[in-house]
């Protein structure tokens, strides 16, 4: 029905050749003489049947078909007074105006609005900034969201908080999960889980910046040539991604029938920056918390040894006193496996 009407085939073709159309554009291209109001009427029976997305307003609306829907708003910033805000009503907000969001994969959607909801949280609650900026886009291969405030800075204020000597301390902390400023208020899971649930995720303050690279998989410690103040966070995650909120959350989890946070994943090498050598005073820092869980993975991934203090620490030590949490070492190499192996022979 709707294909009969003279100006449908002439709008699809537009929109096929333009990929963003117009009225304007429509009534430049077609030959016959209709008015304005005619083309915006057969416009808006395209969008409600789905042909065409809009986005905007009035004569400022802009039209294209579902699959070039990024080309409408690639991206789509807002500055946030930081007084009031809720999270949900930014982010419902945003999906108005970025229209390629409910059109995004379900998994894809999901994830991306997870992880924002939880950043922008972050930055609400903890960030005390006076102004929060975001940004949501989409390009061909990928979604992203960038969450940007002028604050504290997220690992001077984990340091403050918990007493911590250093950034890096500050890091590893965060990469442990269950890491929270206010545990009255936070359960500590929300960069934790952001970060696995993204393609790669970057935490940015001060001139340090963390990258997970979930495609790799690998964590990197780099340095910011300008200082940054407050904390910038950027969230990518291809439109083309299986993953899913359920499969990462299940992989944290030991018992399905208790779905609660209670195995974390811990990377060595992270601990072994600015050194050869893992000793006793490193497994200590990186015990740190890790009796909260019932489960921790040890990924040894690039270290090539480790010291008898290291693993008398981890596998006798800490087992000995908090035998509820079971310490599972992987990727490890012959010379790791027999420091680890003679240390849990000696427990």
């Amino acid at each position: 029905m709707l294909e009969r009407h003279p100006l449908v085939q002439t709008i699809l073709r537009l929109a096929r050749e333009r990929k963003v159309i117009t009225a304007a554009d429509v009534l430049r291209g077609t030959r016959t003489q209709v008015s304005r109001q005619y083309v915006t009427r057969v416009l808006r029976m395209l969008t409600r049947a789905g042909r065409l997305v809009r986005a905007g307003t009035t004569r400022g609306a802009r039209y294209a078909l579902p699959r070039h829907v990024h080309l409408l708003h690639p991206v789509v910033r807002r500055r946030l007074r930081n007084m009031g805000l809720s999270e949900g009503q930014v982010f419902d907000d945003l999906r108005l105006a970025a229209p390629f969001i409910d059109r995004l994969p379900r998994n894809v959607r999901d994830v991306v609005s997870y992880g924002f909801h939880e950043m922008l949280n972050n930055a609400i609650e903890h960030s005390e900034s006076d102004h929060i900026e975001v940004a949501v886009g989409r390009t061909a291969q990928e979604a992203y969201f960038t969450v940007n405030d002028f604050g504290v800075g997220v690992f001077h204020n984990v340091m403050r908080k918990r007493h911590l000597t250093s950034a890096l301390d500050a890091i590893q902390d965060l990469l442990k999960g269950k890491t929270t400023t206010a545990p009255n208020a936070h359960s500590g899971e929300g960069i934790f889980f952001t970060s696995r649930v993204a393609d790669v995720f970057l935490l940015e303050s001060d001139r340090h910046r963390l990258t997970v690279d979930n495609t790799i998989p690998d964590h990197f410690i780099g340095t910011l040539d300008r200082r940054k103040r407050g904390t910038r966070v950027t969230f990518r995650i291809a439109l083309a991604s299986a993953r899913t909120l359920q499969e990462v959350f299940r992989r944290y989890t030991v018992d399905e029938a208790d779905p609660a946070f209670d195995r974390s994943e811990v990377r060595i090498k992270l601990y072994t920056l600015g050194t050869s050598f893992v000793s006793r005073s490193h497994a200590r820092r990186l015990l740190v918390g890790l009796e909260k869980f019932r489960s921790v993975i040890l990924d040894f991934q690039d270290v090539q040894t480790i010291g008898q203090g290291f693993a008398d620490e981890i596998f006798r030590v800490f087992r000995l006193r908090h035998p509820e949490t079971d310490v599972v070492p992987v990727n490890m190499v012959e010379a790791v496996q027999f420091m680890v192996r003679r240390a849990r022979e000696g427990a």
